[in-house]
């Protein structure tokens, strides 16, 4: 597995950003029975001002969030609430972009450590890249328990599921 890591805000360079990154990635890949060895995943380590424009950009929502992801190929289970097919052929899975301070300021009014919610966040983000969505309450539910269950094969308490997630509450 490749989880290649773009710092491109400085402040993201002291907190361990690219084993973060890879941790949560290989976490969700392992979950799925997907050999980690075989996908490779892009993260954007940016600022707030550089996601805003690329949710402008891509999501007609000119304001900051804490991550962004685009997958390579459409991966949308074709029933909602199901499990999205496993990805085949072209290893690129995709793409993800992740703010510091807005994940700095959730962490902290969240009462967890920014460590946790970037984990969180990527483990999010990744299963978007693998066709997973919270788009209803059957899908939601779905993602909420797969995030949970990785989560805690990570070590980090449930407490954190659906927070700042953009997930129903």
């Amino acid at each position: 597995m490749t989880t290649d890591v773009i710092a491109e805000d400085p402040r993201w360079r002291g907190t361990g950003i690219e084993s973060l990154a890879s941790r949560a990635v290989e976490a969700t890949l392992d979950h799925l029975d997907l050999d980690p060895d075989d996908w490779n995943v892009t993260v954007l380590a940016c600022d707030a001002a550089r996601i805003a424009a690329l949710n402008a950009r891509f999501r007609d929502t000119p304001a900051p969030t804490n991550v962004l992801s685009w997958p390579s190929v459409e991966r949308s289970a074709a029933k909602r609430g199901a499990r999205p097919e496993p990805p085949d052929g072209d290893p690129e899975l995709g793409d993800i972009a992740i703010s510091f301070e807005t994940c700095l300021a959730e962490a902290r009014d969240g009462g967890i450590s920014l460590e946790a919610h970037v984990l969180h966040l990527v483990i999010h983000a990744t299963l978007h890249l693998l066709g997973y969505s919270h788009d209803g309450d059957s899908d939601a539910d779905l993602m909420e328990a797969t995030e949970t269950a990785i989560l805690h094969s990570l070590g980090v308490p449930d407490a954190h599921a659906r927070k700042e997630t953009g997930k129903r509450p």
